[in-house]
């Protein structure tokens, strides 16, 4: 379980210098289309295999992988961002068979996970997997599917994909490639019984996801006020007034994930300026 220190002021952003430190920058490495990209979150079809792009690398995911390494930084994922059946779902797979290469053990990869190919992908030196559809279809919670893959891969290596949009005034899972809305709503009760399968929870704000133009302030807030497995966010980062705000509304419990706002994808953030931000 994550901890913090209290605030002995109200919250506000100039009170974040005063406390403990545990949010962790966690590294992205997202392929589509057998190239490293950052795409606006609800722009994928599987339909033409499109996205919105808002970068695209020179480099391959190995490269990023790498760079990631020299950096000591962990925990970070991979998305393959190409159902199964896509023509371009062998050369996003080989991307991020490279990236694991280049830095075993240090990412978690999602994209079509089943227990059929997930240990393939432990054994390239993921350390966990990433599960979506295949736990959350049909609109719901499949507790068998989930059962099945959390006894192929261990609680120890199974994050759970709890990447969401909001419907009224609620927030909702979404799946395959997150055009799909579920029936399941993010809240207390089925964080804490999905934290009794899995070893972290990855939350993508979708509506937000590749805008840089802000968090989703409600959603951080209801997973700050939560105590349980870590919680990786990403989505509207923007700049580092994002991060204090991050900070201050997820109480300092929650990692964080940097997208199009990094200047490795085109984005106003310095990279090593965000790692000495973040320790």
């Amino acid at each position: 379980m994550m901890t913090y220190k209290k605030r002995k002021k109200k919250d506000s952003i100039k009170d974040t210098k005063n406390w403990r430190i545990v949010m962790e920058f966690r590294p992205c490495i997202d392929i589509h289309n057998g190239k490293v990209k950052q795409i606006v979150g609800g722009s994928l079809a599987d339909a033409g295999n499109y996205a919105k792009e808002n970068f695209v690398a020179e480099q391959d995911a190995a490269f990023f992988a790498q760079l990631y390494k020299e950096a000591g930084l962990t925990g970070g994922h991979i998305i393959m961002l190409n159902a199964k059946g896509s023509a371009y779902y062998e050369a996003t797979r080989e991307q991020a068979m490279r990236a694991l290469a280049a830095y075993p053990g240090g990412f978690q990869v999602g994209g079509g996970m089943t227990p059929e190919n997930a240990q393939e992908f432990l054994r390239a030196g993921a350390s966990h997997v990433i599960v979506t559809s295949y736990v959350f279809c049909d609109g719901k919670i499949n507790y068998t599917n989930l059962a099945r893959i959390k006894e192929k891969v261990g609680k120890e290596h199974l994050v759970l994909d709890l990447s969401c949009r909001r419907r009224g005034e609620n927030y909702y899972i979404v799946t395959d490639r997150w055009q799909r809305f579920t029936e399941e709503m993010i809240c207390d009760r089925l964080l804490e019984r999905l934290a009794e399968e899995c070893d972290e929870f990855l939350i993508h704000a979708v509506d937000v996801e590749g805008s840089s133009q802000g968090i989703e302030e409600e959603l951080v807030q209801m997973l700050g006020n939560w105590n349980g497995i870590p919680i990786t966010y990403a989505g509207g980062i923007g700049g580092y007034q994002d991060l204090e705000r991050l900070k201050l509304l997820g109480k300092n419990k929650l990692n964080v994930t940097i997208g199009s706002a990094l200047d490795l994808f085109g984005g106003p953030m310095e990279y090593e300026k965000v790692i000495k931000y973040l320790r």
